[in-house]
């Protein structure tokens, strides 16, 4: 368990007590972080940690499709095991959910890695893939309610190389408390940032089959997710275009009790992302967002999501946003293509009264399993949700045209983008 179960202060109570994976954006070298087999694996951690397997993907008619294992670890209690699937049409506007608690998790199956799990419901597969294109896949089985069953094949291409910001066994994870060494929790997120996705689903005794792209992120909430963030921003955009371009990020921001001076400076902004251009993985990028500072708009490295004009929503009391700006910026990691790649998204939401694109407002609590809300004191005072949203956008780019022709004038990629907010606190 962490330190924090006993409240410990650091001795001197002005230290820095967040260290943000981040924190380091000026050594632009050290942003790329190449995978190894052991950064995908489940730990399943004790404490109170959530740790989750999440693959989302956009299908040929532009259905998106989420499935994700989440492992839920709370004190000294059984972790509590769910896997959870929605499919969304955006032209029907049908909604298919479920969420599961599974039985018999076990992590690494018989013969294989803790990249794979298997329950009484499902099992996950990482294996090698016999197509050199796309060396590693993972095979998807789940059985999730009478007329819901999915058999799903998700593979990295060889040119698009999972990644974490920063190298080695630290890369990806931001740390909570003073003292390094024993840190009261921490974040982690590792990425494939595009992936093929084929198989099928049966839905009320029909099949249909599946074929698209998407993303897959393996992430650690080391701390009472109460206590790692108030807030969330989601990107995942995809597009066919000029072989194949993905833009992603994860933006989190830490509460008022971890800054760079101790309790009382927080609201640390901590956003990670990366660009796919051409079908290769050009870019990652990393930011901090310090309160007491102002960004710099021709920062060299930049990974930025803009909340814009906030309406209150009666329904959930949190000011949703009415539009969001998605911002990139880096060296090209290609090699043979030296310089700065930027990239921006704006995507308008509408309001409560007439969204634009808006798939579910989630009700976290509503959904956590009974065990979490009854055991642990998840959120105190407030009620978390997730605003979720699907639409047709474009993303600017600029580069070097030896990564895809044209670039250095400025190309307009048009794909759809899914997107999340979260409001914690």
């Amino acid at each position: 368990m962490f330190s924090s179960f006993f409240n410990t202060t650091p001795a001197d109570p002005k230290a820095p007590n967040f260290h943000p994976v981040s924190g380091f954006e000026a050594k632009t070298s050290d942003l790329f972080g190449a995978l190894e087999p052991k950064d995908l694996e489940w730990t399943c951690a004790g404490g109170f940690v959530t740790e989750t397997q999440t693959f989302y993907h956009f299908l040929e008619d532009e259905t998106m499709i989420m499935c994700q294992v989440i492992h839920s670890s709370i004190g000294m209690w059984y972790p509590t095991i769910q896997f959870t699937c929605k499919i969304y049409n955006p032209k029907t506007k049908e909604t298919i959910w479920r969420s599961i608690n599974v039985s018999n998790f076990v992590t690494p199956p018989v013969g294989l890695d803790k990249r794979s799990c298997k329950a009484d419901e499902f099992s996950i597969t990482c294996k090698p893939s016999s197509d050199p294109s796309h060396p590693e896949m993972y095979v998807i089985s789940a059985n999730l309610s009478n007329d819901l069953q999915l058999s799903l094949e998700v593979s990295r291409p060889a040119s698009v190389p999972g990644f974490k910001v920063g190298k080695g066994p630290k890369g990806g994870f931001s740390y909570f408390g003073a003292d390094l060494d024993k840190p009261e929790g921490y974040v982690v997120h590792r990425f494939w940032p595009r992936t093929l996705v084929s198989g099928h689903i049966i839905h009320k005794g029909k099949a249909s089959t599946v074929n698209g792209v998407g993303m897959l992120v393996h992430a650690i909430q080391g701390m009472r997710p109460n206590l790692v963030a108030s807030r969330w921003n989601f990107a995942h955009f995809q597009s066919n275009a000029h072989g194949g371009v993905s833009a992603i990020q994860m933006e989190f921001t830490t509460l008022d009790t971890h800054g760079r001076y101790g309790a009382g400076s927080g609201g640390v902004v901590v956003n990670v992302g990366s660009l796919v251009l051409g079908g290769k993985l050009a870019v990652i990028t990393a930011e901090t967002k310090w309160p007491d500072e102002v960004p710099e708009e021709s920062s060299p490295v930049m990974s930025r999501a803009t909340q814009l004009g906030p309406v209150h929503d009666p329904d959930t009391g949190y000011k949703q946003p009415s539009a969001l700006d998605f911002r990139w910026a880096g060296p090209s990691i290609l090699t043979g293509s030296q310089g700065t790649v930027s990239a921006s998204l704006y995507v308008d939401l509408g309001n409560p009264s007439a969204p634009k694109g808006l798939i579910e407002k989630v009700d976290v609590l509503a959904e956590i399993p009974y065990v979490i809300k009854t055991m642990v004191n998840y959120v105190a005072g407030t009620k978390p949700y997730i605003y979720q949203w699907q639409n047709h956008v474009k993303l600017i780019l600029r580069g070097h045209d030896s990564i895809i022709s044209g670039l250095s004038e400025g190309l307009e990629v048009e794909g759809l983008l899914y997107n999340e907010a979260s409001f914690i606190s």
